[in-house]
């Protein structure tokens, strides 16, 4: 799987990570984590703003209790990040 065929993160609402620019994403891939809110693991609260020049993509994901993975890749069509039971968290997860 390229980068071209990974979800795309629809929207990001976490203010304070450094890959949020306007409420995209611009991480070049994040992982979200097995955390109890399905985290996103690549958040990071910083002044400092980075990323990449394009909208961030979902590179892996570590529920495989969700319906949208398979095989730890996330199949969702587009992702939204924001605020749950952590300050960064996969919006889009669905229990299976």
């Amino acid at each position: 799987m390229t980068t071209m065929n990974l979800p795309i993160i629809s929207s990001c609402s976490v203010d304070g990570c450094s890959y949020n620019h306007h409420h995209d994403c611009h991480a070049g891939a994040i992982t979200v984590t097995g955390a109890a809110g399905a985290a996103c693991g690549t958040f990071v609260d910083a002044h400092d703003k980075g990323g990449v020049d394009a909208h961030g993509h979902v590179g892996a994901c570590h529920r495989s209790d969700c319906r949208h993975n398979d095989h730890l890749e996330c199949t969702a069509a587009g992702v939204e990040v924001g605020a749950g039971p952590d300050p960064a968290d996969c919006l889009t997860f669905a229990p299976a």
